[in-house]
């Protein structure tokens, strides 16, 4: 059903397509006018039709073909990026014929000729066309750079938590998060070595993966398990599962072979050496002193709502030292920082900060804000600490336009009186 509702809002976006392909042609063609050569309007003309028709009747089959590969998300990427570069100069010639329709009614209006108000819309028209071509190109290059570099594009971000009743043995204690891997649209595996090396290289003494493993199907991380089971840490590595991992978004020829599916992606998690938390805990002990790793099923508002808190938190002392691990943080706003155990700390992924966004130290905007209330990095209410991770692979879109891929770093410490 997630599936079906996805390729209707696709066909949706689809029809408007061809409508903004009509209306972005007419600017074209006034940029074109003059040209001298009608070898070159025809083959502006040409190419243009070309690769918006090819594009988009490529998407007209990809509910046939699935989204089950690269190529498929590739070819989504690309018709979503000259769907955005199309709308921009779109809105760029509508807002020209708004002015020269409200100009020429108020010339009207006034008594003037409409030869007045319409002197000189030829040479104007095309300087618009041209403005709005040029601002087209900003959201296109940005895409482009983003589908070939950012996607890859790796940052580590670090941040130290202070906590008062942390155990003392466990002062200076570092986390690696990472999440939302998504190993069905990876398409370079030396980028994704990089990824993985950086990780290797932060020798935190814990590993924890908060979601997302694959897009859909259990067999999509295949080709990636010696990547990430080289993925070590001194007190183990630990993962959930996210909504994408128990296969909602697809159909299955049975419930036995969905079932199956889930299965067998819980044995890649054993295979790579991690520690799948399925509504329990775990203690974890440094010279006498403990503090408990939590692990929820996913808990998603608008999405699967399988993660227990209670049942995590069975034999757990209440005064100890908690983190969760869950993977949408709608479960840490909705939930668990109203619980009345107090979990210190939950890790959570799931946003992806939308792929695209503004980061600066003085401007964080991402579409995903419209969704989520904490959509990246740390928040804090009542001494109770989130910290959403932005992904480590990426989905829908194959590229990342100002929110790079991710890998967190925590560095827990104990508040000196």
């Amino acid at each position: 059903m997630h599936q079906n509702r996805f390729f209707f809002g696709v066909f949706l976006v689809i029809i408007l397509s061809f409508l903004l392909d009509k209306y972005a042609y007419s600017g074209i063609k006034t940029i074109i006018a003059t040209w001298q050569s009608d070898r070159l309007k025809r083959l502006v003309r040409w190419g243009y039709w070309t690769v918006s028709l090819g594009v988009t009747g490529t998407m007209l089959a990809l509910p046939l073909l699935g989204l089950r590969n690269a190529f498929s998300y590739w070819m989504l990427s690309i018709f979503f990026t000259l769907f955005v570069t199309k709308l921009v100069y779109t809105l760029v010639l509508f807002g020209e014929d708004i002015y020269r329709a409200i100009r020429l009614m108020l010339n009207t209006l006034w008594g003037a000729g409409a030869g007045e108000g319409q002197r000189a819309t030829p040479g104007r028209r095309k300087f618009i066309s041209q403005l709005g071509l040029a601002l087209a190109t900003i959201p296109f290059a940005s895409a482009l750079y983003g589908m070939i570099k950012g996607k890859y594009d790796y940052t580590v971000h670090r941040h130290t938590l202070f906590f008062d009743d942390l155990p003392a043995e466990f002062d200076g204690f570092t986390i690696t998060q990472i999440s939302d891997v998504h190993a069905g649209t990876f398409d370079n595996a030396e980028a994704v070595q990089r990824g993985i090396d950086l990780i290797k290289a932060q020798q935190s003494d814990l590993f924890v993966f908060t979601g997302d493993m694959v897009n859909n199907v259990a067999d999509e991380m295949q080709p990636w398990l010696n990547h990430f089971s080289q993925l070590r840490a001194p007190f183990g590595q630990f993962s959930v599962l996210g909504n994408h991992d128990y296969g909602d978004y697809m159909q299955w020829k049975s419930e036995e072979a969905k079932v199956a599916n889930l299965e067998n992606l819980k044995q890649h998690h054993a295979a790579l050496g991690y520690r799948l938390l399925l509504d329990e805990n775990i203690i974890l002990e440094k010279n006498g002193q403990k503090i408990a790793l939590l692990g929820v099923e996913n808990w998603g508002d608008g999405f699967v709502q399988k993660g227990d808190l209670e049942k995590a938190l069975t034999g757990v002392d209440k005064d100890s030292f908690k983190i969760l691990l869950s993977h949408d943080p709608s479960h840490w706003q909705n939930i668990v920082k109203k619980h009345p155990t107090h979990i210190h700390l939950t890790l959570a992924g799931h946003t992806h900060g939308m792929q695209m966004g503004i980061e600066t130290p003085t401007v964080k905007w991402s579409p995903a804000g419209l969704r989520y209330a904490h959509w990246a990095g740390l928040a804090e209410e009542n001494l109770r600490y989130l910290y959403v991770n932005r992904g480590f692979g990426f989905l829908g879109f194959t590229g990342r336009v100002g929110i790079w891929p991710e890998i967190t770093v925590l560095e827990l410490r104990r508040k000196v009186a």
